[in-house]
């Protein structure tokens, strides 16, 4: 079995820099704070033993895998130099904005209050914990603007994402070479002190890597097993659909969380049944068995509902029903549930016939395309003597 991305430190709090993974995708060596830095991200859906992810809960079931796989919604974070001493964080899809006049002042800034937190949360990490240390000092201010393609609070792993392309993007303006693993930590930490419950690790891998994995849960580290398929049976078989309401997956992870570790055994034993089910799940796509697929996607969200109170919700219940009606052979929620997005797997020949009558219920249905490619980035020379600006910034964000 191969396996790729071990990382020593499994507590995600532990410091970060042990990781010997390869190293993340660079622009021009020129790269920095003359350069204007692309970087871009793929959203995830989760097949099969997702919260197990969660340190240590992953530790108490001893082989614990989690299964998901990188899907073509994008996220996006691009940097240029403003200019001038200011600090410019925006984001497109969410219209909110940051201003600073400097750096010193975002370094001061109380960040709860932000608009942007997690460039904010970023930006300040580069700059106050990390970049002196490494010998970088700013010469002029930035404008720092994001983009996700998935809509908020889909369950996709979008916030995850951009938080890969934003680490990404940054390390490139300051100068900083980091493993793939390293970006990792420095995301899933930081995430963690922006939401203030625990992350769990595996949404950050299909933004690196792109492609289907298994993410093994190990005593001595966390392990990519990259997962060989056809893409096209798999995207033929799938439907992804937005509900319209958004979750909070902090929270509902974080009672299941506090429910495992306060000794609920009826939790403890869904645990142990979802890591029996997720690693099937993964000799099953490694078979390309899609029966079997369709079997312990069933189970899982069957075990998953149980763990908490409103995982699952009236509509989604509804939307599960009117895809069984029409083809539909699975489904689950994305993401911890609640609201989000909801994936279903569907008899050969039925995508089109399910995406119809979920469509007419009330659901979105969103694009799935398994993305081959994880973190992409990419530098351009910024011209002399022309600062970037929102307007012309904006026009440019699905490059």
């Amino acid at each position: 079995m191969k396996r790729s991305a071990s990382s020593k430190p499994q507590n995600p709090a532990a410091s970060a820099g042990k990781a010997s993974a390869g190293r993340a995708p660079r622009g021009k060596p020129s790269a920095g704070q003359d350069a204007v830095i692309t970087a871009t991200a793929p959203c995830r859906v989760d097949l099969a033993g997702g919260t197990v992810d969660i340190w240590p809960l992953y530790l108490f079931h001893p082989g614990a895998v989690t299964v998901n796989v990188a899907i073509d919604i994008r996220t996006r974070c691009r940097i240029a130099p403003s200019g001038s001493p200011e600090i410019h964080l925006s984001s497109i899809d969410t219209g909110l904005e940051d201003r600073f006049s400097d750096f010193a002042a975002l370094n001061d800034a109380a960040l709860q209050r932000s608009r942007h937190a997690l460039a904010a949360h970023l930006l300040r990490f580069f700059f106050s914990q990390g970049a002196y240390s490494h010998g970088w000092h700013p010469r002029g201010g930035l404008w720092l603007e994001t983009r996700s393609d998935a809509p908020a609070g889909a369950g996709i792993s979008g916030s995850s994402a951009l938080m890969i392309a934003t680490t990404a993007a940054l390390a490139q303006y300051v100068g900083r070479a980091l493993t793939l693993e390293h970006i990792r930590e420095i995301a899933q930490n930081v995430e963690a002190r922006l939401i203030r419950v625990p992350t769990g690790c595996q949404d950050y891998y299909p933004a690196l890597y792109g492609g289907v994995s298994a993410i093994h849960l190990d005593p001595d580290g966390l392990h990519r097993e990259p997962i060989a398929l056809s893409s096209a049976e798999l995207e033929a078989r799938a439907v992804l659909v937005y509900t319209g309401v958004p979750r909070q997956s902090g929270i509902n992870n974080w009672e299941v969380f506090k429910a495992h570790i306060d000794g609920n055994r009826r939790v403890q034993r869904n645990f142990q049944k979802i890591v029996e089910i997720a690693r099937e799940m993964a000799a099953a796509l490694r078979a390309e068995a899609w029966e079997d697929v369709e079997r312990l996607l069933r189970e899982e969200w069957k075990l998953r509902k149980t763990n908490a109170p409103g995982i699952s919700t009236p509509f989604i219940d509804r939307l599960i029903r009117i895809a069984a009606r029409n083809g539909g052979r699975a489904a689950k929620v994305c993401g911890a549930g609640g609201g989000g997005c909801v994936f279903f797997l569907v008899e050969a020949g039925a995508r089109e016939r399910v995406s119809r009558a979920l469509a007419e219920a009330g659901g979105k249905v969103l694009p799935f395309q398994v993305a081959a490619k994880g973190l992409e980035v990419s530098t351009e020379t910024a011209m002399a003597g022309s600062p970037a600006s929102p307007a012309r910034w904006g026009d440019r964000a699905d490059e």
